[in-house]
């Protein structure tokens, strides 16, 4: 009987010990699987955090690149043809160095009927001269002849008659002498013209070879052998100063008054053929009244690199700082405010930020937000202010696809 009862209690004990988890699991699993079921039935919404990035704020222009300065070389004698050339385009000239000669056949011609011109007043000269010299010596002698006639008719020693002879061939004499003297004045004047039109000759002369008045490249010619050079035609040759390139770019009007002399610039040509550093030289104080655009000018660092006539597009640093920034789909607006819909505990709330430069994807917050703090990456997703979700990081929501 009492083995029995034995029996009957290790029985119940065995009971109680394997019944007691199936209890607690029973008390337990109806809680957690109601908050599972929460959480799933909350939206998953993914969101980013406000983190420091290094951020530029860029101002991108396109356009022509072109020569800084083109020098137009053009002959300095009329109606002369072309005897020789010595550049073409693509050579790197020097200043002074000449580019054509020009037939000179006629200049020199013309200077031997001048030079003969010169000669023939030079003895015409001092033919006068001679002439000069004999009409001094006679008037000195007629003057002298009229004295002694004045003082003899005054005595009564010659007639009246006489003494007037005597007058007026003293003063023949020197009207010859004062004639002689203009004929010099003449002769040399006509000295002077034969040897100013000699100099203007010889300066032609130089002038015949077209020299290059600054350092450079050609960039055009015009000039062929034979040709009759002419200033009021096209120049004879172009030359870009120093090789000096430079892009000129058209800029929006929202953006030029960002620009600054010495920014610094990247320049990419058409097709992504090189990439060029570079600076801007110059913005244009104006607008282009049609098209609303400004114009800034961007040198070099690598001319040689580039071509005049290139097409090429410019991104232009205007400021670098280290800030704040979040992704710009996270940035909306809403009453009139930028906002961005943060995150906390799982709950959206809108906070108004300030926001700044912004660079490329990414938008500097100023004020709003400190480090760390999360947001809604999307700021267009339905969600609400107040509202409850599920946050899912971005690397959690790629791993999920």
């Amino acid at each position: 009987m009492a083995s029995g009862r034995r029996t009957i209690l290790s029985f119940s004990v065995a009971a109680f010990m394997t019944a007691t988890p199936v209890l607690a699991l029973a008390d337990e699993a109806p809680g957690d699987t109601a908050g599972q079921q929460q959480t799933q039935n909350l939206p998953a919404i993914v969101v980013t955090s406000a983190e420091p990035h290094a951020i530029v704020d860029r101002v991108i222009a396109t356009g022509t690149i072109q020569a800084v300065e083109e020098v137009y070389v053009t002959p300095l004698v009329e109606g002369l043809s072309i005897r020789t050339l010595a550049a073409d385009v693509g050579d790197r000239v020097e200043k002074d160095s000449t580019l054509a000669t020009l037939n000179d056949d006629a200049l020199l011609l013309q200077k031997s009927q001048t030079e003969a011109s010169l000669a023939k007043a030079e003895a015409a000269l001092a033919q006068i001269k001679a002439q000069l010299a004999e009409a001094r010596a006679n008037a000195d002698e007629a003057v002298r002849a009229r004295d002694r006639a004045q003082k003899l008719a005054k005595s009564g020693s010659q007639s009246q008659a006489a003494a007037d002879q005597a007058v007026a061939a003293a003063d023949a004499a020197l009207a010859r002498v004062t004639s002689a003297e203009q004929a010099i004045a003449v002769s040399e004047a006509d000295i002077k013209v034969a040897q100013s039109q000699i100099d203007d000759i010889d300066l032609k002369l130089a002038r015949t070879a077209v020299k290059s008045p600054v350092a450079g490249i050609v960039s055009a010619r015009t000039a062929k052998i034979g040709a009759i050079a002419s200033g009021a035609a096209s120049p004879l040759f172009t030359v870009i100063r120093d090789g000096e390139i430079e892009l000129k770019a058209d800029v929006s009007e929202d953006a030029v008054l960002k620009l600054a002399p010495e920014q610094k610039v990247t320049v990419t040509l058409a097709g992504g053929a090189a990439t060029l550093t570079g600076t801007v030289r110059l913005v244009e104080p104006t607008l282009d009244p049609q098209s609303r655009l400004g114009h800034v000018y961007i040198r070099f660092a690598e001319p040689d690199q580039a071509r005049a006539g290139m097409f090429a597009s410019a991104e232009i640093v205007v400021a670098e700082k280290k800030g704040l920034a979040l992704p710009l789909s996270a940035i909306t607006t809403a009453d009139g405010r930028t906002v961005a819909r943060k995150v906390e505990n799982g709950i959206v709330t809108l906070v108004p930020v300030e926001t700044g430069i912004q660079d490329g994807q990414f938008v500097e917050i100023v004020s709003g937000l400190v480090a760390g703090d999360e947001v809604v990456a999307k700021a267009g997703a339905y969600v609400r202010d107040g509202d409850r979700i599920n946050p899912v990081h971005g690397e959690q929501a790629s791993a999920t696809k």
